[in-house]
């Protein structure tokens, strides 16, 4: 796709994306807006990939596409800042990175010629230049206007990406889905560390052997579905071994493990003897009220 395209933003998610788009060829030129006097240590800058802005101004009139990666709380605000630079260029589209706002907030944009949309990429990224290669082949939530959604089709497509269309009152939904996945893992992760610290495993030790355990979870779950991943003393309705987990675990640590355990059950409940069913369910629902 032959375009320039702007970044508001040069934070861990726009700089991923600005690095993708160029790297894919989704885009020909990257131009980043920041709010800092110098560009933040990042390849794209480094090495003179990417142009950058301290502060914004009136986009270049070859600019197809406009992603503002601000927090959300900030949207509205550069939304209006931008939309006083002058009118869009001709066909561009505005996006926010945001997860759960309509697209809404990009009103003063729109207001200026552009189309609106929201163009949220289900991935995490960091401060790495790796990022970039984590938003190849991954989901993007997609909201707003035809001309946006065409526009953000051929760059998802260029970047190897696929699009998931999402309605903006169901956006939220679609955030909090995604925030179980990403930001939910690492503190269930955090707690298996810290319960192997105290069976006596060094803590590097204990996150890399959980680590590994995670990546085979995940393989089990490509090929078979949350459902096919399941393996352990829940699933197998070994009443024993989970009444001797839930004795040895610390009180938050009990019951993070029954509030699981009692989602777990949703799963595995088909293959489970009544009897084990029941024993399972009790144990559960005593260690969370306690």
């Amino acid at each position: 796709m032959d375009s320039s395209v702007t970044v508001v933003g040069p934070g861990r998610m726009g700089l991923a994306l600005g690095a993708a788009l160029l790297r894919t060829g989704a885009a020909e030129r990257l131009t980043v807006f920041g709010r800092r006097p110098e560009p933040p240590s990042h390849p794209l800058f480094s090495e003179d990939a990417a142009r950058y802005v301290f502060g914004v101004e009136p986009l270049s009139g070859d600019t197809t596409a406009l992603f503002l990666a601000v927090p959300d709380e900030v949207v509205p605000e550069m939304a209006h800042t931008l939309a006083a630079q002058g009118p869009a260029p001709e066909r561009c589209v505005a996006f926010h990175l945001s997860g759960s706002l309509s697209t809404d907030v990009l009103a003063p944009l729109h207001a200026r010629g552009y189309a609106v949309g929201a163009f949220h990429p289900l991935q995490v990224a960091s401060r790495s230049a790796a990022s970039a290669d984590w938003i190849a082949g991954s989901y993007v939530a997609v909201t707003g206007s035809p001309e946006a959604t065409a526009v953000a089709r051929l760059l998802a497509s260029a970047m190897d990406c696929r699009l998931i269309m999402v309605a903006a009152t169901r956006r939220p939904l679609l955030h909090a889905a995604a925030a179980l996945t990403s930001s939910y893992v690492p503190p269930l992760l955090d707690a298996a560390v810290g319960v192997m610290e105290r069976a006596g495993v060094d803590r590097d030790e204990a996150l890399a052997a959980l680590i590994a355990l995670m990546r085979g979870t995940l393989s089990l779950v490509e090929e078979g579905g949350p459902a096919g991943a399941v393996a352990g003393p829940v699933a197998e309705g070994d009443v024993e071994a989970v009444t001797l987990h839930l004795r040895a675990l610390e009180p938050e640590e009990r019951r993070l493990y029954a509030l699981l355990g009692r989602e777990l059950m949703g799963l595995v409940r088909p293959g489970l003897r009544d009897d084990a069913e029941q024993e399972l369910t009790s144990a559960f629902e005593r260690a969370a009220r306690e």
